[in-house]
């Protein structure tokens, strides 16, 4: 580059805008590439972040579920304990 860059020099105003043009095209190239990496990490924390609230949302399912049984298993639990205190006097 540093010699094409001299003889772009050269051909004065044209060269020096060829010049700027160059650089501005190298620039955005890098930019372009630090923005798909950007977006692939975003995208792969998406996919993350989507699995575990999958999970939280089974978990939260499960412990409900669970809660939900021991409610029953106590009231279960409560109308047979008058019926033994009962049996038993």
């Amino acid at each position: 580059m540093d010699g094409s860059l001299t003889a772009l020099t050269q051909f004065g105003a044209a060269g020096l805008i060829g010049v700027l043009w160059i650089l501005e095209r190298r620039h955005a190239a890098v930019r372009d590439r630090q923005l798909d990496e950007a977006h692939r990490k975003i995208v792969t924390s998406e996919r993350d972040l989507e699995a575990l609230l999958n999970v939280v949302k089974e978990n939260t399912k499960a412990i409900n579920t669970l809660h939900q049984s021991q409610i029953h298993l106590i009231s279960m639990l409560e109308r047979m304990l008058p019926r033994a205190s009962n049996d038993a006097a």
